[in-house]
């Protein structure tokens, strides 16, 4: 049986081709998610170190449990998950984009485009109506300060007890305060990555449209821009445990 021998000389990579098997765009595409990951991972555990150390915190069902044109419906949670929906439906047309691209589609890749760009505007009306709301009640960066505001930590300990504030801690008004500054700060970070997501894929529309991508004979330009996208989507998923479920 005969074996053939290995150079020993042979270079791995010595250049005009890509180490990762992907393209410069791509590769920096995920360079700079995942340093963008790392800022979202500080916020984060910055708010989960500090939820965790405390025994008074805000309960999410008494604070996000209105929902538009509902009245004074209770509906908990409701809103938001109206919000995550439309946000992982964005995430799937992004798919089909990219689908269509690889098949060359251009018509496939406008029409799922325009429905991306259409969910991500749905969210940051739905996360501006949320602020909105909150903001109506009193609450904003540094507020929460009256125990007996309608989203306080205790809000459900008056409406049943009617007590005094003078038996209300000041580490339960702390824990109301910290929880909001963390919630506007985060949701607000996230908000703007929406944002610049909006504005990317709006581009890259135009782009199609004009048929820069089928002359150049290729979509990668949508691949790099779903990645983006992606990672937006499943960022959203921490932030909404975090603030919404714990």
């Amino acid at each position: 049986m005969s074996t053939t021998a290995i150079p020993t000389n042979t270079k791995w990579w010595n250049g005009g081709r890509s180490p990762f098997n992907a393209s410069y765009g791509k590769v920096m595409m995920w360079y700079f998610l995942m340093s963008d990951a790392f800022t979202f991972g500080a916020f984060l555990i910055s708010y989960a170190t500090l939820r965790f150390s405390l025994n008074d915190w805000v309960d999410p069902n008494h604070v996000f449990n209105s929902f538009p044109l509902a009245g004074s419906a209770n509906l908990p949670l409701a809103f938001v998950s109206l919000m995550t929906f439309i946000l992982i439906f964005s995430s799937v047309t992004m798919v089909l984009a990219v689908h269509e691209g690889h098949k060359m589609n251009r018509k496939g890749v406008e029409k799922y485009m325009i429905l991306t760009i259409i969910g991500g505007l749905a969210f940051l009306s739905c996360q501006a109506w949320e602020w909105t709301h909150l903001h109506s009640e009193g609450g904003w960066w540094g507020s929460f300060t009256d125990p007996s505001s309608p989203v306080s930590a205790f809000a459900h300990f008056f409406d049943h007890h009617k007590e005094s504030a003078a038996l209300i801690s000041a580490h339960g008004l702390q824990a109301t305060h910290d929880f909001f500054n963390y919630f506007f700060t985060i949701t607000g970070f996230h908000g703007c990555h929406v944002f610049s997501g909006v504005c990317l894929n709006l581009m890259v529309l135009v782009n199609t449209v004009n048929g820069t991508y089928q002359r150049r004979g290729h979509y990668e330009m949508v691949e790099k821009v779903g990645l983006y996208w992606h990672f937006v989507d499943l960022v959203w998923v921490f932030v909404f445990t975090c603030f919404y479920l714990l």
